[in-house]
Parts: structure tokens; C-alpha cells; sequence
């Protein structure tokens, strides 16, 4: 493996004036094919195998043309303080008001809320649903300039009037400017870092190339592989942080081989030889991370994980090809500026810096520093024991919203389940009375401890199925309406005997119960393959039985803190005003697999960067302690440096004023946070110092077995040493285009300008 891409990296540097047209002729095709690529369309939310999504599927197929997944606005009318708004002056307004609503070309309906029995009983709140044709994301910017128009109409008279539901849905998330704070931190930390432009500028210039061309590959091909407008989200994110990351570390690896004296093209080999090796496993285990979000179920998760995966591939050939490139045309650009002012370099890799003295700290206490890492992220995992898996709707957003007030205006005025109805979809096709099956249905519903109130049937033109609408005493995200749909479903058997007719609970209460049960059932297996896999991939990159191991529970116990301090803020309400989250609730049911796949991902690539320089000293014949100094002299600074970056990438959600949005973001940073300081950079230094040379021991049978990749650069090393005993000149000789290879370890030797 190191020297197959010793050869790339090389030959990147001759022939740069190639890779670069190749990869410029690729962003400009994938370019041109994104813009004239159909729109991407959007399948929605579906989760085949849970009793929500069949019903769902019942009622498109029984209710043609009744749009079940068309956009709704629920529109809340409060009279003034002492009034009713079946006053005549208030209705008169609220009616005109709903008027105005259903005059809109994608509005199929606009209830009267005082035809439709809609009042509150002391008659101060009334609603109005309007119900549209077409999905969300389907409405134009005039549709919402209606409904707005609509609203401030009907708030002249006097009324306070709000409205929630998805046709509230701008189609919003982070605006952009997370990211443009995220890359704007990255720029400062590689710059502190590297201590020159040039060098901080590369890893962001190609990560951003990267990012342009998974993203326009994404675009390109959404129509024909059924991709949604959010399958590039995460394909985004994750693009430009690894991208950063492997390119820095690539960048970093030849300034270490030319402070060593080796000439550009020599450093450009052995920096993609080694440095770039761990970046080709590293971005092998993020694949495998998110390629194993297909176990998980829910096909729109599926297509994010694979298109995130791409992009991760294409970041890694990025830092593999057009970083050796780049780093061709200005050689000497890279390097801080005293050395480009010289002609000097020096070499620092003999030299003690803050990652090697840290080192020798944790080698000589390994014991406490281990002890502490481990009970310090166990107790903040034991709120993680109380994890309550939903999905937040508008009570979790903030009270400056439209929605947020609608909601608490219809728990105050009709209660709190008013704003979770569950949806009873009543399958009567077997029975010929049906019109009596969904009465009887209906009674057994009323019967039901939790309930308040069940609507009359509703049936479809064959009269052969009817929709019922059942509110809860409780909340949509409490633990007793949880409870209810579960009673609900459990009397369906006594019904089917009774009546001959089955029913089957739904809507977006019962959907995201549903979602929340499949997703953490599927937790476990999820990280059992990808833990597995990445295990089996870590055992040939360090060729031994304990280091992967240790990596996982490591990152086990990372990413379970994280998951303690978003329970903690989130869902227990501790710091939660800091953080500007007004409103506590249940954690949303994807934020463990988002959280497992992507964050392990990133651990795994600072464990590959870290341990496997500390490997390469070891087979290089540094004795067990000695190679941990060594390792962390080298890669620790550029750890934390990508760690920093990660963490302001995911830092910046936090500002923003979705609560959902916030909840990911400050996951994301918390782990990363863990992971890269506490873990990697504590508790994996102790474990390799406590194991000594037991931490690199491999059965001998097993190390047969395994393909041997050559990580740290061995195969490098031994031609190296072969080439000092031989006749360079006439070596040079016969290659015109090849490379001195000057004597290692020089401090201070000239280098040229360019």
C-alpha cells in the first residue's frame, strides 16, 4: 500500500498540470450536468415494516386523490381579553379570514371552524385547517404570501391569530451560516497551526474542490436514483470536514519529510506513502459507517449514507491526487515563512513540543489518567440510561415562532393532546356492514382510558373503509400517549372478532412513536456491523488484536457521554437556557444513529492518524514508550487541530433557532469533543503505556492470515536504506524526471527557492 502510493503521490507531482485539468474537467462536467439535471424530487419520510406507514399506504390507496401527504396549515384564532370569537364583529373576521385562505390555486380545502364545530367551549379559541394539494415543499413562495396575507387580515380586527402545521414549513434548516462560521474557525486553526497562508489555504481550497463535486454528482444523478433534497446535507458536512482533515495531514506529512532534507517530489512520495495510507483507512471506516445506515431501515437514511459516503471517497482521492499536485506547483509555499524567507528549514521532529510532553505525562501516570478519562465520561453517560426517543414538533420550537404560540394556544383552549391526534384508518372491506364495524369501533375507542374524544367516521367512496381521528388526554411526545397507541393496538384483535373489520393506528403522533421504536431497535445491530467491520479493518492497518478493541470501547464510551450530556441538556432541562433551548422534550429517534455513524467515523480517523505513527516508530524499533512520544510528537498537533475544526463545524448549529438543529450540533461537538481529547488523547496513550509491547502482539497464525498493507511505510524505509548502498548517481541516471534522496534528519538544510 505505502509504496503503491509513494508512486501516486510522485507522480501527482510530475504530472500536476494533468491532475489538475482532470479534476478541474471534472467539477466543470458534473458542474454543467447539475444544472441541467431534472429538479431532485422527494420520495418523503417512509419507513417500510411499521404499522404507521400501512396505514398511510391504506389511505392513499382507498382514498384516491384525497392528497394524505398534501401540506396543512392549522390557523388559530384567540378572541381579546372578555371576548368570544362567535361575537359578530369577531366572527365576521374569522370568516373572512378563511375566505381569503381557500382562494389559493393549491388549496383543496378551508374549514369554517363554526361549520365545522372547531370552537373552544368557553368559545375564546377557534381553528380553521387548510388543507393543500400538494406537499410542502411543493408550495410556491405565493401560497405563502397568501396565507401570510391572510393572517395579518384577520389580525387588524383585533383577534391574535397563529398558525403551525408543515405548510409552515419554509423548507429552512442551517441557513448557511453555521458552515461559513465552521470554515472561517478552520481557516484560523489551520493557519495557527501551519503558521503560513499557503498551508492553511490548501487543505480548505481542496476540501471545498471536493465538496463541489460530490455535491454537483449528487445533483446530477438525484432524478435517476430517486435522491431527495436533503440526501446532500450530510454528504456536504461531512465532505468538507474530511476533507480538511486528510488534506491536512497529508500537508503536514511533507513538511515533516522536507524539514527532514528530502527534495519536493521525494517529500510529495512519502507523505501520500504514509500519511496518506492512514487517510485511504481512515476514509475506508467513515464508508463503512455510513454505508451501514442501510441496516437501519428507513430508505431516505440509506440514500444520505451512501451519498455521504461518496463524498468521503472523493475526498480521500482528492488528498491522494490534487493535494500532491497542488503542493507541485508551489513546493516551498507551504512551509512558515522564515523558512520560506532563508532558504532554511528546520527539523522539529527530534525536538520536544506540547505533544510529547504530554505524553511523558500520561506514561508516567497511566493508571490515574486512564482511571479518571474512563469515570469521568461514565458519569456523564448516566443520564443516557433515561434516553426517551421522539420526535419534537412545534412545542420544541421557540415561543418568537408562529408556530410554537399556535401550538400552546390549542393545548390551553382544547388541551394537550389537541395538537397529537391519532389517525384510526378502519379496514371494513371483509365485512358488509361496515358503516356498523366503524361505529362499533368508534365506541370501543371511546371506551379507552386516555382518550377524549373520537371524530364520526369518515368513509371513501366505496364505503368500504373509514378514517376516525382520536385525541389523547396527553401531549403527542408524552410517555402516556406512547402508552395509549399501545392499548389502542392491543384491543385490535377483540375488535376483528367482534365486528370482522381491523383497524390500524397512525398519524404523525403514532409515526413517530413507530419511528422511535424501529430506530432503537435497530441501534444495536447497526453498531454491531459497523463496530464489527471497522474492528476487522483496524486489525490489518495495526496488526494486532488489542489496539482495535481498545479503539472501539473507546469510542463507545465517547459517543455514550455525548448521547448523556444531549439527555442532560435537552430532554432534563440542565444548562438548557444557555443554550437557548426554551423548551424540553424527548430526543429526536435519529440523533443516536446520526451521532454513532458519523461521529465514529471521525474517532476512527484520529485513531488511525494517531496510533498509526506510533506503530510506524514501533516497527521502526522504538521501544513501546518511546513510540507513544514519538507518536503524539508528530500527530498531536494536527489532531487537535482537526478535532478544533470539527468541533466549530458542529459548534455552530448550536446558534441556530430550530431546537432540532441545536440537538445535532451540539451532539456532534460533544463527541467529537470526548472523543478526540479524552479519549484518543488520555485514555489511548495510558492503555498502550499499561500494555506495553502487548498492545502490537498478533498470533502468529493470524498475522499469516491477514493481507499485509504496509501502513507506516516499512517497504519505504528498506528502499531507502537499499538506496544509500548503492551508486545514486547512476541510479538518476537512467530516470531523468527522478529525485535526489538526500540523507534524513539534516536540520537546517538549504532548500531550494522558488
Amino acid at each position: 500500500m505505502a509504496t503503491f502510493l509513494y508512486r501516486v503521490g510522485r507522480l501527482a507531482f510530475r504530472r500536476r498540470w494533468y491532475v489538475a485539468l482532470v479534476w478541474a474537467a471534472v467539477l466543470a462536467a458534473l458542474g454543467l450536468g447539475a444544472l441541467k439535471a431534472p429538479g431532485a424530487s422527494d420520495d418523503g419520510f417512509s419507513m417500510p415494516g411499521i404499522e404507521s406507514q400501512k396505514a398511510f399506504d391504506l389511505m392513499e390507496q382507498r382514498f384516491p386523490g384525497a392528497t394524505a401527504d398534501g401540506a396543512t396549515a392549522r390557523v388559530v384564532f384567540v378572541a381579546p381579553g372578555g371576548e368570544k370569537v362567535t361575537a359578530t364583529e369577531n366572527k365576521r373576521a374569522v370568516e373572512k379570514a378563511v375566505a381569503d385562505l381557500a382562494d389559493s390555486p393549491h388549496v383543496a380545502s378551508a374549514a369554517d371552524p363554526f361549520r365545522a364545530k372547531a370552537v373552544s367551549e368557553d368559545g375564546t379559541t377557534a381553528y380553521a385547517t387548510v388543507t393543500y394539494k400538494v406537499a410542502a415543499d411543493g408550495l410556491t413562495d405565493a401560497d405563502r404570501t397568501r396565507l401570510e396575507r391572510a393572517l395579518h387580515t384577520a389580525q387588524d380586527s383585533g383577534l391574535t391569530v397563529e398558525a403551525g402545521g408543515s405548510a409552515m414549513d419554509d423548507g429552512g434548516g442551517a441557513g448557511g451560516a453555521a458552515e461559513v462560521i465552521g470554515v472561517v474557525i478552520a481557516a484560523v486553526v489551520l493557519l495557527a497551526t501551519f503558521g503560513s497562508l499557503a498551508a492553511a489555504g490548501l487543505p480548505l481550497l481542496t476540501a471545498l474542490i471536493g465538496v463541489g463535486v460530490s455535491t454537483a454528482a449528487i445533483l446530477t444523478l438525484s432524478q435517476a436514483l430517486g435522491l431527495s433534497t436533503t440526501t446532500g446535507t450530510l454528504a456536504m458536512m461531512l465532505g468538507l470536514a474530511v476533507g480538511i482533515d486528510y488534506a491536512l495531514f497529508v500537508v503536514s506529512r511533507y513538511r515533516e519529510e522536507r524539514a527532514k532534507g528530502r527534495a519536493p517530489q521525494e517529500a510529495v512520495g512519502l507523505a501520500v506513502g504514509t500519511a496518506g495510507s492512514a487517510v485511504v483507512f481512515a476514509g475506508l471506516t467513515v464508508v463503512i459507517a455510513l454505508a451501514g445506515l442501510a441496516v437501519v431501515g428507513i430508505p431516505m437514511l440509506t440514500k444520505m449514507g451512501l451519498a455521504a459516503a461518496g463524498a468521503v471517497v472523493v475526498a480521500v482521492v482528492i488528498a491522494l491526487t490534487l493535494v500532491p499536485a497542488l503542493l507541485g506547483f508551489w513546493p516551498n509555499a507551504v512551509l512558515r515563512r522564515r523558512a520560506r524567507k532563508t532558504g532554511r528549514i528546520e527539523d522539529e521532529s527530534t525536538r520536544n513540543n506540547g505533544g510529547s510532553r504530554w505524553a511523558r505525562f500520561v506514561l508516567r501516570r497511566p493508571l490515574p489518567v486512564l482511571l479518571l478519562g474512563v469515570v469521568g465520561l461514565g458519569a456523564l453517560a448516566a443520564p443516557m440510561t433515561a434516553l426517551q426517543l421522539g420526535m419534537p414538533g412545534d412545542e420544541a420550537k421557540s415561543t418568537a415562532t408562529t408556530e410554537r404560540r399556535a401550538y400552546d394556544a390549542l393545548a390551553e383552549a382544547f388541551g394537550p393532546g389537541f395538537n397529537g391526534p391519532l389517525t384510526v384508518v378502519v379496514d371494513a372491506k371483509a365485512n358488509a356492514d361496515a358503516k356498523g364495524a366503524a361505529a362499533t369501533i368508534a365506541k370501543e375507542l371511546r371506551r379507552t382510558e386516555g382518550v377524549v374524544s373520537v371524530s364520526p367516521p369518515r368513509f371513501n367512496e366505496a364505503r368500504d373503509t373509514a378514517v376516525l381521528q382520536v385525541v389523547p388526554s396527553t401531549a403527542p411526545t408524552d410517555e402516556k400517549t406512547k402508552d395509549l397507541v399501545t392499548t389502542i393496538r392491543g384491543e385490535r384483535p377483540g375488535v376483528e372478532s367482534e365486528t370482522g373489520a381491523t383497524f390500524e393506528v397512525t398519524g404523525t403522533t403514532a409515526l413517530n412513536i413507530d419511528i422511535s421504536d424501529k430506530v432503537q431497535a435497530a441501534l444495536i445491530p447497526y453498531l454491531v456491523v459497523v463496530v464489527g467491520l471497522a474492528i476487522v479493518l483496524l486489525l490489518v492497518v495495526f496488526r494486532s488484536l488489542l489496539v482495535p478493541l481498545k479503539a472501539a470501547l473507546g469510542f463507545l464510551l465517547s459517543v455514550l457521554a455525548s448521547l448523556g450530556v444531549v439527555v442532560l441538556v435537552f430532554q432534563q432541562g440542565h444548562g438548557a437556557g444557555l443554550l437557548g433551548v426554551e423548551q424540553t422534550g424527548p430526543i429526536m429517534s435519529l440523533m443516536p444513529i446520526f451521532l454513532v455513524g458519523i461521529v465514529f467515523g471521525l474517532a476512527m480517523d484520529y485513531e488511525v492518524f494517531l496510533v498509526s505513527r506510533m506503530r510506524e516508530a514501533y516497527v521502526h524499533g522504538e521501544g513501546p514508550g518511546q513510540a507513544i512520544t514519538s507518536g503524539f510528537r508528530h500527530s498531536a498537533r494536527v489532531v487537535v487541530a482537526a478535532a478544533l475544526i470539527m468541533i466549530a463545524v458542529f459548534a455552530g448549529f448550536v446558534g441556530e433557532s430550530d431546537s432540532m438543529i441545536k440537538m445535532i450540533g451540539f451532539g456532534l461537538a460533544s463527541a467529537v469533543l470526548f472523543d478526540a481529547f479524552v479519549v484518543r488523547m488520555a485514555i489511548v496513550p495510558a492503555v498502550l503505556a499499561l500494555l506495553g509491547d502487548r498492545a502490537w502482539w498478533l498470533p502468529k497464525w493470524l498475522d499469516r492470515l491477514l493481507p499485509n498493507v504496509d501502513v507506516e511505510g516499512e517497504a519505504l524505509s528498506r528502499r531507502r536504506e537499499a538506496d544509500r548502498g548503492t551508486d545514486h548517481g547512476a541510479d538518476r541516471g537512467t530516470d531523468p524526471e527522478a529525485d535526489p534522496d538526500p540523507a534524513a534528519g539534516t536540520p537546517g538544510r538549504e532548500v531550494a527557492r522558488t
